[in-house]
């Protein structure tokens, strides 16, 4: 644990303090989004659902959990790559503003702000994220940590609201915890073109991403003893049963989670322990589980430095250095925009 330093100032001329957040999201945009997705999973072969359903309340207690566990490594491996190698990133970077892309509390991210500001370089942090709850929350912290920083909180959809980022005079976006991994290729390839485009030519990002070891290693992360992980991936179903009127039988399904070794990923899902008959209402849709049929919850790929590399150059966005944890546990991938 990392307790709370005392109030650090920066030199700014910008007007220090926490704006209001600007939302980028009409109030019905995620009832709209689940009805949509749900609709489209429901009525396909395979089922499969995205992770952003995962994080209600309960979800997000259950994550917390999960990243305390021993056994998952991804949050401790990639909070000490950020304690040792801070300086190092600030110093190369040497930006006056940091933009987080899924900012929930900001607690990592927390080690390089630190380290900005003790430089004198930090002007302005935006926490961008989808849920203005978290964002409401974590401002009081930030707020009180940082009282020499402008804080201008953006609540949006980094798949949607990317070109609405606010401008400065110099920006690093930082995107953490792995959640580069949720994507499928395409969709990662997407993603990161719309990060080279919203970055100006020598702007910065800096991204974390787990890297392929022993899937034994990788494996033991996603299925721990306590079983926090299954609770974590069931709670989907409440997650549906209680905002779209439906009676999914949460018992009377499983979690599954495999190695996907030729995509080298970890792959997580529910299964139907017996046939399944269940109606939601909101969609006024019957829905059918053969037994064994399975509903994609969650991906998780691993990555080889050289590739992801790759992939970033691809875009636009030059890898300038890469800090890698012993035992392949993580990495850090500081990037530049041609």
């Amino acid at each position: 644990m990392h307790p709370s330093p005392p109030p650090l100032r920066a030199s700014t001329d910008q007007a220090p303090g926490i704006t209001g957040i600007t939302t980028h999201l009409d109030p019905g945009w995620s009832d709209r989004a689940l009805r949509e997705e749900v609709q489209q999973a429901f009525t396909s072969l395979p089922k499969e659902l995205s992770p952003r359903w995962l994080y209600d309340q309960r979800g997000s207690e259950l994550f917390d959990q999960i990243t305390e566990l021993d056994v998952y490594y991804p949050t401790e491996a990639e909070r000490l790559l950020l304690d040792q190698h801070a300086e190092a990133i600030v110093s190369m970077a040497g930006v006056d503003t940091v933009i987080e892309l899924g900012s929930g509390t900001s607690d990592k991210t927390r080690i390089l702000l630190d380290t900005f500001v003790s430089d004198g370089q930090l002007k302005r942090f935006v926490p961008f994220d989808v849920s203005e709850s978290m964002l409401t929350s974590a401002l009081v912290l930030l707020g009180d940590r940082y009282p020499g920083v402008s804080i201008t909180p953006v609540a949006g959809d980094f798949n949607l609201h990317l070109d609405q980022l606010p401008e400065a005079k110099s920006r690093m976006l930082v995107f953490l915890g792995g959640t580069i991994g949720n994507f499928y290729p395409e969709e990662r390839e997407t993603f990161l073109r719309s990060v080279a485009a919203v970055l100006q030519p020598g702007e910065w990002f800096l991204l974390g991403a787990d890297l392929v070891k022993d899937p034994a290693r990788i494996l033991a992360a996603y299925d721990d003893v306590e079983g926090s992980t299954a609770e974590f991936i069931l709670n989907v179903l409440h997650v549906l049963n209680r905002e779209l009127d439906a009676d999914l039988p949460v018992e009377n399904f499983e979690y599954v989670v495999t190695w996907e070794a030729d995509d080298e990923r970890i792959d997580m899902r529910v299964r139907a322990k017996t046939e399944i008959h269940a109606f939601i209402g909101a969609l006024d849709l019957a829905v059918v589980f053969d037994e064994g049929e399975e509903l994609r919850v969650e991906i998780s790929t691993k990555f080889r430095p050289p590739a992801l590399a790759a992939e970033l150059e691809a875009v636009g966005l030059r890898v300038r250095h890469q800090f890698l944890a012993d035992g392949d546990e993580f990495g850090l991938f500081l990037a530049q925009r041609a």
